[in-house]
């Protein structure tokens, strides 16, 4: 069987890294290109020296008539704004768009003005015919979508982590839907590649912050998936943590058990929602997680505890936020389009220490 042909646009950032990372050695696909705005020329690996000899590639302009246009899939690994603009010209060609920005994971135009509004983006969409065909791309909510799809709006890191934590319990009614507290700490990765005075070293070397403080643009998401779980809206407080890590998402999240409710409930009802999922784990409190764990996996781990002294139900998510967060959650949504083994080129424990 042949390999299908990928292009990366955006290959300069960490996403569009983490993407060639995951796909040099992926049994059923090939990168053929990989496209940025700077560089232009250079190859990837003079960017990203590791990957010398296994993704030698120039970085091409997207914008070049020039640029080949003979591939099965394309990723954005782009800011919000880029793909809705350019993803159409690629879908016409029958070739596949996985965009890891905000522009295609919501499938109206109105809820997506509610998520530009929040983020205080311009409401108008560039692209308003495709929102219909979008799918959202967290595959252990929406496989069967996936598997239709020609264009995929990836999730949001934060969203992975909170939305895999909370909906055994919300679609199982097994908590107070007004109760939710997500507390969630990132590497300084998820900022991106660009350097800012905020996020220069000497700025995050010991410095922990809370920001955008009832104002994240993936509680957008976070509600919207957990509503659909749920048959009704739900509403959480969410508060995002910079930590001086490079990668890594731990969300602690809180919430009221309904009566009745215990350990074993809670712990059977994450078993059995994930029971064909692989990349999500579950862990008992005899077992706490680390952020280490799932450094540089497509794995997310849940440990789920009940404070039986305040009947609160305590999940910690852990993720990395460049993996399960985004490129990896990138690869997976692919493997199923494609009709691959949805592990494929993902199956690998990461990295430890």
């Amino acid at each position: 069987m042949d390999k299908i042909r990928v292009c990366i646009i955006g290959a300069g950032g960490y996403g569009g890294c983490g993407a060639i990372e995951l796909l040099c050695n992926h049994p059923h696909a090939e990168i053929k290109a990989v496209m940025a705005k700077h560089e232009i020329g250079r190859p990837i690996s003079d960017l990203y020296p590791h990957l010398t000899g296994f993704c030698d590639l120039p970085l091409l302009d997207p914008g070049d008539a020039n640029c080949p246009d003979d591939f099965d899939v394309v990723f954005f690994a782009t800011p919000d704004g880029v793909g809705q603009k350019d993803a159409p010209a690629w879908i016409e060609k029958s070739i596949k768009v996985i965009d890891y920005s905000g522009d295609f994971r919501f499938n109206d135009l109105d809820t997506y003005k509610g998520y530009a509004a929040r983020i205080g983006k311009p409401q108008e969409h560039a692209s308003p015919e495709l929102l219909p065909r979008s799918v959202y791309g967290l595959a252990e909510f929406h496989r069967a979508q996936i598997a239709r799809a020609d264009l995929v709006g990836n999730p949001g890191c934060f969203a992975v982590s909170c939305n895999l934590g909370l909906a055994p319990v919300v679609k199982e009614r097994l908590i107070e839907p007004d109760s939710i507290i997500c507390d969630a700490k990132t590497g300084i990765s998820g900022a991106g590649k660009t350097p800012t005075p905020t996020y220069h070293y000497p700025a995050r070397y010991d410095a922990i912050n809370a920001y955008k403080i009832s104002g994240h643009q993936h509680v957008y998401e976070i509600e919207r998936q957990l509503s659909i779980q749920a048959g009704e809206g739900i509403k959480i407080t969410f508060t995002p943590h910079a930590v001086p890590l490079c990668r890594g998402i731990l969300s602690t999240i809180y919430a009221t058990l309904k009566p009745g409710q215990d350990l074993k409930k809670v712990l059977d009802a994450y078993r059995a929602f994930y029971k064909n999922d692989v990349f999500v784990r579950i862990f008992g409190p005899d077992k706490p997680q680390i952020s280490t764990n799932v450094r540089g996996s497509n794995f997310c781990n849940l440990s789920v505890n009940v404070d039986d002294r305040t009947g609160k139900l305590i999940v910690v998510s852990l993720i990395d936020n460049l993996v399960k967060g985004q490129a990896g959650s990138a690869v997976q949504n692919m493997n199923i389009m494609f009709g691959f083994d949805e592990t494929a080129g993902l199956l690998h424990p990461g990295m430890y220490p």
